[in-house]
């Protein structure tokens, strides 16, 4: 018996131990499986977040506007596209610090997304210091409102930003937003495009401000895509031209100088006014090549035959940022053998203009040429005084809405106040809008 018995315990620990051996095995596998599971989803998480403001990152967000999208064409669930972009942040960068920087972002971002919350809606970090917002939404009005809250929003916060230059000392953001319709068509990358259009006007209407897609607003609309398009082969096809408006001295009645005005025109002959195909030039960055074109038409047309002794011509912020553009400049005048002082550049106060050393850079390289630097539309924006400390412009030319002010005894006194700064800082004057 003893002997049966030691031989059934054994068989039995054997047994049990085998089982609890699976047991063991099967638990282990379980906890593998688990903590599999866990690191696949941090990692999936880390792939779908941003890493500085936890916000949904562009894969993440462009998964779910694939979705808003999707939802639209099968149900006719209409929703909103908004992109933000942060005002002047690289100025606020390069003065306050990239960790500065990063917390502002920061601060934007949880403000931000707080209010979204309220909508239903999405929210993540495009790249950069841009952010989109996604919700469902179909009537104007409730775009607009939305639209509104989110540049409030980010306004309130109070964030300090001394180094911008435009009147405001905090920290604000640009909002373009575009809406689904019958109209958007059947490509998800339109909307985005429309709202990065509506997005670039907020931008060049000033900033601190929203902008909403309007397929009827020609600025905004697909016929600045068709100019988009024209301004590609309009050089090469004689769709654009100069004219030249003369610059007239009172005293004498002498033309002392022209400024040259650039024309496009369509295909089949129509004139495009410059208030649509000039801002599409500087969004495609094709005011690049237009810009080179006419000052080597000057110089070639007008300059080379001594029609006149100084020809302006208008210059875009995106010109004087480019590098390289003093040089071309300096190229143009070597090749066509026209002296640096027959040529005047005008820089228009009113333009988004940053303050920073490329510009300042480019400009001095061109005084260095003998080419003359004027401000033009004086009077218009913030920036005016601070040019005129930084830059000793050839002459000022003072906007004509003082002339038509001139009328009343405020706005003679306020031509007047204007042109005694000026002369004061020793530069030569031009009055615009005073006609024959």
């Amino acid at each position: 018996y003893i002997s049966c018995f030691t031989f059934t315990s054994y068989v039995n620990w054997k047994l049990n131990e085998e089982r609890y051996n699976v047991f063991l095995n099967a638990l282990e596998a379980k906890i593998q499986h688990k903590e599999a599971t866990e690191r696949g989803q941090a990692l999936l998480s880390l792939s779908r977040t941003d890493p500085l403001t936890g916000l949904e990152n562009r894969r993440a967000i462009d998964e779910k506007l694939r979705d808003y999208w999707s939802d639209w064409q099968r149900h006719g669930s209409g929703f909103v596209a908004i992109l933000i972009d942060v005002d002047f942040f690289k100025r606020f960068n390069d003065y306050y610090g990239h960790q500065e920087g990063d917390r502002c972002l920061i601060l934007v971002a949880n403000a931000l997304a707080e209010m979204i919350k309220q909508h239903n809606g999405s929210i993540g970090r495009y790249g950069g210091e841009e952010f989109i917002v996604l919700a469902r939404m179909e009537k104007r009005e409730q775009v607009a409102g939305l639209a509104e809250a989110i540049r409030s929003t980010v306004e309130n916060l109070a964030l300090p930003h001394q180094q911008r230059r435009d009147g405001t000392s905090v920290v604000t953001v640009s909002v373009g937003a575009a809406f689904t319709r019958p109209q958007t068509g059947a490509k998800l990358e339109k909307i985005i495009h429309e709202a990065d259009r509506a997005l670039y006007l907020a931008k060049a209407g000033g900033r601190n401000c929203t902008w909403l897609f309007d397929p009827n607003d020609p600025q905004s609309s697909d016929e600045s895509e068709n100019i988009a398009a024209l301004l590609k082969i309009a050089i090469g096809q004689d769709l654009v031209s100069l004219v030249y408006q003369p610059i007239q001295n009172v005293a004498s009645g002498r033309v002392e100088a022209v400024e040259a005005l650039m024309r496009l025109k369509m295909l089949d002959g129509t004139s495009v006014p410059p208030s649509l195909f000039i801002p599409v030039a500087e969004r495609t960055g094709a005011v690049l090549e237009l810009g080179r074109w006419a000052i080597r038409t000057v110089c070639t047309e007008l300059l080379a035959d001594d029609h006149v002794r100084v020809v302006s011509v208008n210059v875009s912020p995106i010109q004087l940022k480019t590098p390289g553009f003093a040089a071309s400049v300096a190229t143009i005048l070597s090749e066509t053998g026209i002296a640096g002082s027959r040529l005047a550049l005008e820089i228009t106060e009113g333009l988004e203009m940053e303050m920073h050393s490329d510009i300042l850079r480019c400009i001095s390289d061109l005084k260095l040429l003998g080419v003359r630097v004027w401000l033009d539309d004086f009077g218009t924006g913030f920036a005016g005084l601070s040019w005129l400390r930084l830059i000793d412009f050839d002459t000022v030319k003072i906007d004509r809405s003082f002339l038509h002010d001139c009328g009343t005894p405020r706005g003679k006194a306020m031509l007047q106040d204007i042109i005694a700064l000026v002369r004061n800082r020793g530069h030569k004057i031009l009055v615009e809008g005073v006609e024959t």
